[in-house]
């Protein structure tokens, strides 16, 4: 590839990201009224705030990335190898939207909640190849079904984590970086990197809003479609062969939720409910400021990502296990310091 290729590929990039960041935005300018008006996400026992704050910019950070493909798909066909496919995913996507924001203005009951997410994962998993594969020493059935609840899990697990001020902005911007780096570096088909380049975008876009202290939130309408997403995107890294770099990029999210929902379970707490019992929520009840909070988190991911991009560079299992190793001592310090509180 020469270097003028490159750095036609490398304005691409930019412009996919820069526009997905400035439609973000503009959405947002224009929705906050409404929004103002008609979603106003009023503090509970799980919330992090204490006035009522408008939610639903997911809906600008949807629309962004969907806006974007959608152009590029038009008037770049060249660089979206598999366009139906793709859009299959996005009608998932699309999907799992509208859920949300039926849920953010009037809460659905669990188990038709769950159907509805479960249906779009399973869109989504549909549109895998074949030979997509991460455990293949399992029957082929029952690596799906695992899939299947893993991808459900992670959906809800990202809206689970959206309960403080830049929290999804802190997890999606390092990673969905690093998977753009791991698509160059052709771990990623080109089509998922450049789903992962708009969600970088627009969630940079919808960032300025959602600095403490926040005058808007996600919401459902986007944490959910957002964890799909990514859900998507971490599965085709693993599938094509990086196990520990898909482990690696969302394993403090995954840890703070998943040791939370078994300390709920073994205590018999009911895991429907609103609580504050995810580690970065003790931490501020623990005296941590939401940005000291956020700021570790972000600087934790930062290095999670190196780490996982440095098993893309070897095939050592020596460099892939200790990694890994790293990754979960650090994430397991982070969620000491989380729970001791600031002392």
């Amino acid at each position: 590839m020469t270097a003028a290729s490159d750095l036609s590929n490398f304005e691409k990039f930019l412009f996919i990201a820069a526009a997905a960041a400035v439609i973000c935005a503009l959405f947002i300018v224009v929705l906050r009224p409404v929004l103002m008006r008609y979603a106003l996400a009023r503090p509970n026992a799980r919330s992090s705030h204490r006035e009522p704050t408008p939610q639903g910019g997911g809906i600008a950070v949807v629309a962004a990335i969907t806006i974007v493909l959608a152009a590029v798909a038009i008037l770049v066909p060249g660089l979206l190898s598999d366009a139906p496919r793709l859009a299959i995913v996005f009608a998932a996507f699309l999907g799992l939207a509208v859920v949300g924001a039926t849920d953010d203005v009037r809460p659905m009951e669990a188990i038709p909640r769950l159907l509805f997410q479960a249906a779009a994962v399973l869109v989504v998993m549909a549109t895998m190849p074949a030979e997509i594969r991460i455990f293949s020493e399992l029957p082929w059935w029952l690596e799906r079904a695992l899939m299947l609840i893993g991808i459900l899990w992670f959906v809800n697990l990202v809206n689970f984590m959206d309960g403080l001020d830049w929290m999804v902005v802190a997890e999606v911007v390092p990673v969905s970086a690093a998977l753009i780096a791991i698509g160059v570096m052709g771990g990623l088909p080109g089509d998922a990197t450049t789903v992962a380049l708009a969600l970088l975008g627009a969630i940079i876009g919808f960032a300025p809003f959602n600095r403490p202290v926040a005058r808007l939130f996600l919401g459902d309408v986007g944490s959910l479609p957002i964890g799909l997403l990514l859900a998507w995107l971490l599965v085709l890294v693993a599938g094509h062969g990086h196990i520990v770099a898909a482990i690696l990029l969302p394993l403090y999210f995954i840890a703070d939720t998943t040791i939370t929902l078994l300390r709920r379970t073994v205590a018999g707490e009911s895991i429907m409910q609103a609580h504050r019992s995810h580690f970065y929520q003790r931490a501020t009840d623990g005296g941590f400021s939401v940005s000291q909070i956020v700021g570790r988190i972000f600087a934790v991911n930062v290095v999670l990502a190196l780490l996982a991009l440095s098993t893309l560079v070897t095939a050592s299992r020596v460099v892939h296990l200790g990694a890994l190793a790293a990754g979960c001592l650090l994430v397991a310090a982070l969620l000491w310091r989380f729970a001791r509180g600031k002392r």
